[in-house]
């Protein structure tokens, strides 16, 4: 009990948004705080991803921000990799960072300094930092960990669509009559989004969806057709499944011939992929594997969800490109609920390379090797120009780190 008559007026609490960091959702919260304690993380209603649902390590997040000794509060310095690390003042830590950078361009060149982002950044933290290398500092040596876990997706998008730009949106789960997902256990891996498709799928129970994945995961469990296959062999079904797609005309021709180039190699390609022959490569019956293919190619809107079953390969990028093309020779993109859609491990991966965060992007997806490309970024900065050499892409940049070249990397 406080006697005394004056007592110290309560701390009020205050209210921020922000973004849980844990999977490619990007699921809105709402932070309440109380001085410097963080009281509670409810989900934010108000946020297009999420809508106010959150799983459990987002309903958790108010645990993760700890209040004993063990939480860095404040910057640290060592000069020498032998001794401890001691706290600093923020300005204090920020005119070192400033020094480093400035006398390392003098003494090596703009080209020693190497920036490694992340997909939790937020795209203005993106477009800061992109300034800070290209346009002040005069590197190229920006990238980011998309480099690692989304490459064959970016890669089979240029290839395919000509821009790194998924054309889908999570609001087309609301409107999918056919839902293909393939190498993602969306169930555990982005479970807010899992929700939202199994409230779609309630809403409309004529859905078909389709699981691709050799084992059997929690996202099965909402699956109408189940093809384990054998682990690798996506390419294969896929082919496959054009191949009944061409056989059985259910291709859009109008949409082909409008639309792309290509299309007759491609059909010389796939014209031994029969079901037969993918039953025997993929392991699973050639039955379901024409199922597949009609579910897909007949719906009157068909979305593909894919992740890092199909990105972490050595044949990724044609993993990817061989399911853009299922969505381009049935005209399943460009309208409400259809698309090829891959699903980011973090919240803003696509949010960085639209913002330029890679050393083999410009922001809009403009080409850093493009000097009409970089003249039109340098006029939008308010600079004279940008770098010609092209930059250091993530491993390539570790490289440079261990050879001596890159004397600072942030």
């Amino acid at each position: 009990m406080n006697d005394s008559p004056h007592p110290e007026p309560a701390v009020p609490s205050r209210t921020i948004a922000s973004i849980c960091c844990y999977c490619g959702t990007g699921c809105g919260v709402q932070i309440r705080s109380q001085g410097n304690r963080v009281m509670e993380v409810s989900g934010d209603t108000h946020h297009p991803s999420s809508r106010g649902k959150l799983c459990s390590k987002g309903l958790n997040l108010a645990a993760t921000v700890r209040h004993d000794d063990s939480r860095i509060m404040s910057a640290q310095l060592r000069r020498h990799k032998n001794e401890p690390r001691r706290n600093i003042a923020l300005m204090s830590a920020l005119t070192v960072a400033a020094r480093k950078l400035a006398d390392t361009i003098h003494s090596h060149g703009p080209d020693a300094i190497g920036f490694y982002l992340s997909g939790q950044l937020l795209t203005e933290d993106y477009a800061v930092f992109n300034k800070l290398a290209r346009a002040l500092i005069g590197t190229n040596n920006i990238d980011t960990n998309s480099r690692l876990c989304m490459s064959s997706a970016v890669s089979a998008y240029k290839l395919t669509l000509g821009a790194d730009a998924p054309p889908a949106c999570y609001e087309d789960l609301d409107h999918a009559e056919t839902v293909f997902i393939a190498g993602s256990n969306t169930a555990f891996a982005h479970p807010v989004l899992f929700r939202r498709l199994e409230a779609a799928k309630a809403r409309n129970p004529s859905m078909k969806i389709i699981v691709v994945d050799p084992r059997r995961t929690d996202t099965c469990d909402i699956a109408d057709l189940h093809l384990p296959i054998s682990a690798g062999t996506d390419v294969a079904l896929f082919h496959a499944m054009l191949n009944v797609m061409v056989w059985e005309d259910l291709i859009d021709r109008d949409y082909i011939a409008r639309h792309t180039e290509g299309f007759e190699a491609l059909k010389q390609r796939i014209h031994d992929f029969t079901p037969k022959s993918a039953q025997e490569l993929c392991g699973v019956p050639a039955a379901d594997i024409i199922q597949c293919a009609r579910w897909f190619a007949q719906a009157g809107s068909t979305l593909s969800l894919y992740t890092m079953g199909l990105n972490q390969s050595s044949s990724g990028t044609a993993k990817n490109a061989a399911l853009i093309h299922l969505h381009l020779a049935t005209g399943q993109i460009g309208k409400p609920g259809a698309g090829p859609f891959s699903l980011t491990g973090q919240p803003n991966a696509m949010g960085g390379r639209e913002a330029g965060g890679m050393a083999t992007l410009l922001p809009g997806h403009r080409d850093p090797g493009n000097a009409a490309h970089r003249e039109e970024v340098a006029a939008l900065w308010g600079v004279e120009q940008l770098p010609e050499t092209s930059g250091l892409t993530a491993v390539d940049m570790f490289d440079a780190v261990l050879a001596g070249k890159i004397k600072v990397l942030w």
